[in-house]
């Protein structure tokens, strides 16, 4: 029988357990820590010296804390109580200190004896718990401590050395505590597998994986800690550039058909009649995606570029170089509204070379298909026999076109709109719909860090549009502080008024519809003017809209557009809005991407605050999209100083998205890179940071490109197999392959 490797080994078995079983079974829950190798890889968040104490005065609130303090002062307080009514009732308040503020810790009933005879004033100790206010001041309710006297050989053996770590910890399970754990397995560190090979780590002067486990957890200097770090995030990005180099050469390993355009097809018709002149940006890209179709494996391509930048151009052209080459092209949009506004732009620009089949169609015409969820049965039928015959050379489509049932002549390329709004297996199902792999290109408007570009990505080619086309407008943007100035919002309502007057058009944007039942059970209690912003529920559509019709904005055409709306009447209101017969669109998100009003040239988003950054920058992409400058109003309640106002001033300070994708990036953090949650909550990176890290990014995907192109199985690694099988768990593994 084969011995367990040592790494591997679960913190918790039913006859010897690594840890106590309480201990084990918390950390499984609780942190997702199931095996030694685990632990070793839970990493100190920071580290607390010897002698210099935490600031107390940077206490975040409701988070749970470890500090190194000193006791000022300790006091026992009897009450009275329901529990204890004659006077029996006790509470220790300690007051702590670091030289920076004061911290009171408090203790209740039968848990004040063993703090009582302890926290004596000029004792040190760690104390761990979550930062509340209690009459006007900050307090821990009952922490967990660990006093650190220099004299007891427990805790000389334990904090030996002049570095504290501080792990990331819960309310069940001190940092203290898993640093005891740790320090139980540490001894596992040296039987570590290094997943890098021996000349990268030696060339660039890192540490061997069993000493970095080592220093990270028992630093004795700062310096370890630095080495140690190098080293580990050097593992994170080095793995996974493996993984995604991996998926590149497989890639390249599938057949497909190359598609090269005809000098005199329908492209070069296409081309012909377009009454301006593509942009520089738009040429190149268009080369880079005509090289990649020409070639005998699957393009894989990731298209990103300001809002307004000719995405829908370069995508239309790549799609009529597949019709010339004799395929068909499916281009996927995440809503109804953006697939039917595509169908219609895209049968506008081609004109007669929409009009396959038809008479009047032009000679390399071919048919424009739409197909969504809400078609009639009829228009549905006819739609899947173009498809099945291969006489509609074009489909735009939401996820219907995934659907079991719908067959393609010869599918030779798929566009994906909007890439954040599909899942892999949707894209991945689209995939297999063609004889062999199509060519896949993904379009984003929310601009992406080249770093975040490589990390999450990594496996796309990437094509950058960043030249706006002659014709768009400045957007002009500002913050409104709607509760400390309502005067500005006044004035805001004023200026769409002025808009409408010159002959232009406006969006009020909220983030929600209105018709949902409110929670009763989130009517909270009265706080500051802060959680009195965030406790109220998100501005609706259809209030705003009543109150803007009876109000400032009375005697206008206000019209609402919402997701619940039905597909036929939403896109009634979305024509009157192009047409120019609504002078007001109150709306929710649903504007966000691909809606195309040249004369709309103002938008106030209501609750501004409540949407992410690139939304943000998103939405307001809707304005000067013609000759007239746009302007977007950013209302928010939140004070002056919150963190929601910062961002909304970054918002307000620039156009560039890509800044702006870097601002909300370092503020959210990275996310899960391999897995499906984009957000910060889950990141599979516990050392690499995607924006600071970009060098140390950059170079690991070359070292992976190399090493991949010259052992793609690696056979010679037995350590970076095992590191990656870690990495890639069933979930991820799935992901990357469907990607």
């Amino acid at each position: 029988m084969d011995l367990v490797p040592a790494l591997e080994e679960p913190l918790k078995q039913p006859l010897k357990s690594v840890l106590g079983p309480a201990t084990a079974k918390v950390m499984a829950e609780h942190l997702g820590l199931h095996s030694v190798g685990d632990l070793l890889h839970h990493y100190p968040r920071r580290y607390e010296e010897r002698g210099q104490l935490t600031h107390l005065a940077d206490l975040p609130m409701d988070e749970h804390v470890t500090v190194v303090a000193q006791v000022a002062d300790a006091r026992l307080h009897t009450f009275a109580s329901a529990k204890a009514p004659r006077g029996k009732g006790q509470r220790l308040e300690v007051t702590i200190t670091d030289g920076s503020g004061r911290l009171q810790l408090v203790f209740f009933g039968h848990g004040v004896h063993k703090p009582h005879k302890e926290l004596l004033p000029g004792t040190r100790a760690m104390f761990a718990g979550k930062v509340s206010v209690f009459n006007r001041r900050l307090q821990l309710a009952h922490p967990a401590y660990e006093l650190l006297h220099g004299d007891s050989e427990e805790t000389v053996e334990t904090w030996a050395g002049a570095l504290i770590p501080i792990y990331p910890a819960t309310a069940k399970l001190e940092s203290w505590k898993i640093g005891k754990a740790v320090q139980t397995v540490l001894p596992s560190a040296q039987e570590a597998l290094d997943p890098l090979p021996d000349t990268l780590r030696e060339g660039r002067g890192l540490l061997p994986l069993p000493e970095a486990l080592l220093k990270i957890h028992r630093p004795h200097t700062k310096a370890d800690i630095a080495g140690a770090r190098d080293r580990l995030k050097w593992d994170e990005a080095f793995v996974l550039q493996v993984a995604l180099a991996r998926r590149r050469h497989a890639d390249t390993q599938l057949p497909a058909v190359p598609r090269t355009p005809r000098p005199d097809g329908i492209l070069a018709a296409f081309d012909d009649r377009l009454p301006f002149t593509l942009t520089e940006g738009q040429r190149k890209v268009s080369k880079e995606i005509f090289d990649d179709l020409a070639t005998d494996h699957p393009m894989h391509r990731l298209l990103q570029g300001e809002v307004g930048s000719g995405k829908t151009m370069v995508a239309l052209r790549a799609m009529l170089a597949v019709v010339d080459a004799g395929g068909q092209a499916a281009m996927l949009a995440p809503t109804e509204v953006l697939a039917q506004q595509h169908h219609r732009s895209i049968t506008e620009m081609m004109g007669e070379l929409a009009e396959g089949g038809m008479l009047g169609g032009a000679e390399h015409a071919t048919k424009v298909v739409l197909l969504t969820g809400s078609m009639g049965a009829a228009a549905r039928r006819r739609a899947l026999l173009d498809l099945a015959t291969g006489e509609a050379g074009l489909v735009i489509g939401t996820h219907a076109l995934i659907e079991d049932k719908i067959q393609f002549h010869d599918l030779g390329l798929v566009v994906v709109d909007e890439q954040h709004r599909f899942g892999v297996e949707q894209r991945d199902a689209l995939r297999g719909k063609g004889k062999q792999p199509p060519h896949l290109l993904v379009m984003t408007a929310t601009p992406i860090p080249r770093t975040v570009a490589m990390t999450v990505f990594g496996d796309l080619e990437t094509s950058v549009l960043d030249q706006l086309p002659a014709g768009r407008s400045p957007i002009a943007s500002h913050v409104v502080p709607a509760a400390d100035k309502p005067h500005f919002l006044a004035r805001a309502w004023e200026r769409v008024r002025e808009e409408v007057t010159n002959g232009h058009q406006a969006y009020v944007v909220c983030p929600r519809i209105g018709d949902e039942e409110d929670d009763p059970k989130k009517a909270g209690r009265k706080k500051s003017a802060e959680d009195e912003a965030e406790k109220r529920p998100p501005l609706a559509v259809l209030d705003v809209a009543g109150q803007l019709n009876s109000g400032p904005l009375q005697g206008l055409r206000v019209e609402v557009l919402h997701g619940r709306m039905h597909p036929d009447d939403k896109d009634a209101v979305m024509r009157r809005f192009a047409a120019g017969e609504t002078d007001v669109l109150v709306a929710t998100t649903v504007i966000e991407v691909g809606v195309n009003v040249p004369n709309a040239t103002a938008m106030v988003i209501m609750d501004a605050d409540r949407f992410g950054v690139s939304q943000l920058h998103q939405l307001r992409g809707r304005v000067g999209r013609g000759a007239a400058p746009g302007l977007c109003l950013l209302v928010s309640e939140m004070p002056e100083a919150s963190a929601a106002r910062q961002r909304l001033n970054a918002v307000a300070s620039t156009l560039d998205g890509f800044e702006l994708s870097r601002i909300d990036l370092e503020q959210r953090r990275e996310g899960d890179v391999l897995g499906q949650a984009q957000s910060g909550a889950r990141s599979s990176l516990r050392v690499l940071a995607v924006i600071e890290d970009e060098e140390v990014i950059a170079e690991a995907r070359e070292e992976a490109a190399s090493l991949v192109a010259a052992d793609p199985e690696l056979e010679r690694l037995p350590g970076l197999r095992t590191a990656l099988a870690a990495l890639l768990d069933e979930e991820r593994e799935q992901y990357l392959e469907k990607g």
